[in-house]
């Protein structure tokens, strides 16, 4: 009789596991209609206004965007430095979403032959309580020219997970979202686009 080792497949299922699921990340960008300056020189990375970057939270997502812009060909700048620069803002907020719909549902139901007529009566209890709190995580970057502080490109990454999931966490969430709004660097100008 042969044997068969399910060693392999179980660490295989054990390994599959532990990846977390990527759901859809929405994406929006807008960019200058010449964009032969973006990709290239010096970017500094710093927060936009109103973004505290001494908060840990935000400075996970200003490190994933430094690594998705050195990655398309960008070299990094101290702030106050280089060519250009990455203002980043972040926005992120819990909520319990409302049911959609009513709790109890009742049908009703008849029907005739030729063995005679008959009426139904149903009702439903939804019995599996409030919807779970989400979490809402929007990044926002704008790349600005340095010395003229014009706008070149901007994009927004939106978000939406259970507060329970481990993507509502920043150190899973900040390299997913980053690279997904630099997926396709500059993109279509005005187009949104959804990431999984």
């Amino acid at each position: 009789m042969r044997r068969i080792s399910l060693a392999p497949l179980a660490a295989l299922a054990f390994a599959s596991g532990c990846v977390a699921p990527t759901g859809p990340i929405e994406v929006t960008r807008f960019h200058v209609p010449d964009t032969s300056a973006l990709a290239k020189g010096t970017i500094a990375v710093e927060p936009g206004i109103g973004t505290d970057g001494n908060s840990l939270e935000v400075q996970s997502f200003m490190g994933s965007v430094r690594s998705e812009l050195q990655r398309l060909g960008y070299g990094d700048a101290v702030a106050g430095s280089g060519g250009q620069v990455a203002l980043v803002r972040l926005s992120r907020q819990r909520y319990l979403p409302e049911r959609t719909r009513s709790p109890v549902s009742v049908g009703v139901g008849g029907s005739t032959g030729s063995y005679g007529s008959g009426v139904g009566l149903g009702i439903g209890f939804n019995l599996s309580g409030p919807p779970p709190e989400q979490v809402e995580t929007e990044l926002a970057v704008a790349i600005k020219d340095r010395k003229t502080d014009k706008v070149l490109w901007e994009g927004r990454a939106r978000f939406t997970v259970k507060a329970s999931s481990t993507l509502a966490s920043t150190q899973l969430a900040a390299p997913k979202m980053a690279a997904a709004l630099f997926a396709g660097f500059p993109g279509n100008s005005g187009e949104t686009i959804t990431v999984k």
